[in-house]
């Protein structure tokens, strides 16, 4: 994305939920899952300064997506300078009022996480019941820049997202952190993970029904009388898939299926089978097959 010239920028104005000055911002793009709210924030101005009073609204978590950014943090009458490369990160308690000077350009996806997402998450795991997180900044953690990528694609295209990925995301980020950057004790790890027959197949049952995921973890886990990572972790030992990739590979099973009808428009077919519109269906079916919804039917009938 270019940046702006001195003459164009905008000037500072209203702050954003963080304390950022929405006039400053070229990009400002917003996603809300179950547990975690998901933004991504760029900014082409070389210098700002952010104030947010403290909140009860949890953590919040930012991933460095550019080069060059660095951030004078003050605590009290003690300053620290920090700077972020690619996959740099950040974590900062909403609980405490934030001060600091941003002295270049940023482009950062942040994730809101309620308080109790970390505690549930940490009961989920087996560790002492955590209240807070490790609070860092600059630090290069290449998992969670990964998971903070993959969900790039859905910030600049939420309507092409289900409920199911973000979910399943949102419960990544949510184990990682915990792990990473709480504290606490494991418990001893549970061996039977496998899903019993009955719970498989409601399972599957809610999922078919809904091809468009528009499911959350949550509604499948409770209907299997489990905690949302015991069944995630159940249903990906039971079948070799998460739930997402599960539901997936039943989109396309049907596609194909409804392929072979060659009176079908595309449209209808990628409709029919939960995606969002034709392109994401192109884009989903090529990256499973091999070759576009059109090829694949040219080359079966």
């Amino acid at each position: 994305m270019s940046a702006l010239s001195p003459q164009s920028a905008p000037k500072p104005g209203p702050c954003d939920a963080f304390g950022c000055a929405a006039g400053l911002l070229h990009a400002d793009q917003a996603l809300a899952g179950s547990d975690i709210h998901f933004y991504r924030k760029i900014s082409a101005q070389p210098s700002g300064q952010f104030v947010m009073p403290a909140t009860e609204r949890g953590f919040v978590v930012g991933v460095s997506m550019q080069a060059g950014h660095r951030r004078r943090i003050f605590r009290g009458q003690r300053a620290t300078l920090h700077h972020f490369e690619p996959g740099a990160i950040y974590i900062r308690n909403l609980a405490e009022d934030y001060r600091a000077d941003f002295q270049a350009r940023f482009d950062f996806i942040l994730m809101e996480l309620p308080r109790g997402l970390i505690e549930r998450t940490s009961t989920e795991l087996g560790r002492t019941r955590l209240r807070s997180l490790r609070e860092i900044a600059g630090e290069q953690d290449a998992v969670l820049a990964h998971l903070a990528h993959a969900m790039a694609p859905a910030l600049r295209q939420p309507q092409q997202v289900s409920r199911l990925f973000v979910d399943q995301l949102s419960m990544a980020i949510g184990a990682h952190l915990v792990c990473q950057y709480g504290d606490g004790s494991v418990a001893s790890p549970k061996t039977n993970r496998l899903l019993s027959a009955r719970a498989l197949s409601r399972a599957r049952e809610m999922l078919v029904a809904r091809l468009d995921g528009d499911v959350s973890i949550a509604e499948v886990a409770d209907a299997c009388h489990m905690s949302r990572s015991h069944f995630t972790r159940a249903f990906r030992d039971t079948t070799g898939q998460t739930p997402y990739q599960w539901l997936l590979s039943q989109r396309i099973e049907r596609a194909c299926a409804l392929l072979r009808d060659a009176s079908l428009p595309l449209a209808e077919v990628a409709v029919t089978c939960g995606f969002a519109d034709q392109s994401h269906f192109t884009r989903a079916f090529s990256r499973a097959t091999g070759a576009t919804p059109g090829q694949w039917r040219r080359r079966m009938i």
